[in-house]
């Protein structure tokens, strides 16, 4: 894949980017009616790097073509919405799910079922659609909803252990897992004090 051909690629995924995060800007002030309640504490996205794509076909054993980069990927466009309560994340999915030009390609709950080594967090794929002068497609999105704990340990996480060939993995594992938990329990005691949230 030529940098022509990536940049080429890659712009209406941009666009499919942008239109959800005014959305989501759109849902952060409005879904509670509150200003000092917004459900969204910040917002990170960003759009796949060229090598990245690569990277990601040539573990799926496909060369790096702009056909394969399309019909294999759906997570060239990412957002990152990290919100104050688990509340917060339900309700905002719960809102793009009404929207009826989004079409929601896949999901999955690590918040209810998070996973053996205690991430959490709920990935959205979203497929959105993008208008251009010779008619509309729709371009798939990642979103994953965190709250402020889950990103925390998420990162950290990521931090020691990405990538690294360990000797403590085991124990390590047992570790993290043990201050996720620890983390779930601090989130529950917030919640006690949250005001909003219940829609």
């Amino acid at each position: 894949m030529t940098n022509e051909q990536y940049h080429k690629l890659v712009q209406p995924y941009d666009d499919a980017r942008q239109i959800l995060l005014t959305r989501l800007d759109i849902l952060n002030h409005t879904l509670y009616g509150e200003a000092s309640a917004m459900p969204i504490h910040n917002i990170q996205d960003r759009i796949k790097k060229k090598e990245s794509i690569e990277e990601k076909l040539a573990k799926k054993e496909k060369n790096p073509s702009v056909e394969n980069a399309k019909n294999c990927l759906q997570d060239i466009a990412g957002i990152r919405v990290i919100c104050y309560f688990v509340d917060d994340i339900y309700n905002l999915i719960q809102i793009l799910k009404t929207q009826t030009d989004l079409v929601i390609i896949r999901e999955r709950d690590y918040v209810a079922d998070p996973k053996p080594n205690g991430y959490r967090s709920y990935h959205l794929i979203v497929g959105v659609p993008v208008y251009c002068l010779d008619g509309m497609e729709y371009f798939p999105v990642e979103v994953q909803f965190r709250t402020m704990s889950m990103d925390f340990w998420a990162s950290m996480e990521h931090r020691i252990s990405y990538k690294k060939n360990r000797t403590d993995e085991t124990a390590l594992k047992k570790e993290l897992k043990k201050y996720a938990e620890m983390l779930v329990k601090i989130e529950k005691r917030f919640e006690q004090h949250n005001e909003v949230g219940k829609l």
